[in-house]
């Protein structure tokens, strides 16, 4: 019931800062939206801070389980796995801006109250994808935490361009056409499960590289 509670003061939360913004929000502004007294508010939270806080949080946590789910769904190509990560991160963004002006200070890595919170996602989810290439298996001039840092750049770029959402899918695909050296993003290898240079990665998975496509 408490973790209810809860929720319903951090919605209450999330409504005032479409409206208000962050500095703009009361206590008082998220009492009245859920129609109950200060002090009841402060039952669950300590304040307007750790409401915004708590706030940041969920929704940080709960795009980066989707990300986690499509990580380490082993049965899926390479690409709908990266794809999956990528896609948590975009639609956390563009929820996040679509709703209002003010609901993307959520989003700012130097905010004051949101700042950790943000670095420690985008940190989460670069380790999630350097575990991915990893186990695929890279060759020398790129190293998988680099691949990692190249798909955060591309759907950073598309959280700004109007269309991309539909971009996520053929752009993740071009990329990783580029890194992949053996078979198809589809995990489409040659006989044996050998890529097109015959190379294994680990568990005979097909090694990605760059430079020799």
């Amino acid at each position: 019931m408490a973790a209810d509670r809860l929720d319903e003061v951090l919605d209450a939360a999330y409504d005032c800062l479409t409206r208000y913004g962050v500095r703009r929000t009361t206590m008082d502004d998220i009492a009245l939206r859920m129609g109950v007294s200060r002090s009841a508010v402060y039952q669950y939270v300590r304040g307007k801070d750790d409401a915004f806080r708590q706030l940041a949080a969920r929704l940080h946590t709960r795009a980066l389980r989707r990300a986690r789910d499509a990580a380490t769904a082993e049965d899926a190509p390479y690409a709908t796995r990266v794809r999956g990560v990528l896609g948590a991160k975009l639609d956390l963004a563009r929820g996040l801006t679509g709703d209002s002006p003010h609901t993307a200070e959520l989003l700012d890595d130097k905010a004051r109250l949101f700042g950790d919170i943000c670095g420690t996602f985008t940190a989460d989810l670069r380790q999630l994808l350097t575990a991915l290439f990893t186990e695929a298996g890279t060759c020398a001039t790129i190293e998988p935490a680099e691949a990692a840092d190249i798909c955060l750049a591309l759907v950073t770029g598309l959280e700004a361009a109007p269309d991309g959402e539909r971009l996520l899918g053929p752009a993740t695909e071009a990329l990783l056409t580029g890194l992949m050296t053996a078979g198809d993003t589809h995990g489409h290898d040659g006989p044996a499960g050998l890529g097109r240079d015959g190379a294994h990665g680990p568990s005979g998975l097909p090694t990605l590289c760059a430079a020799e496509v």
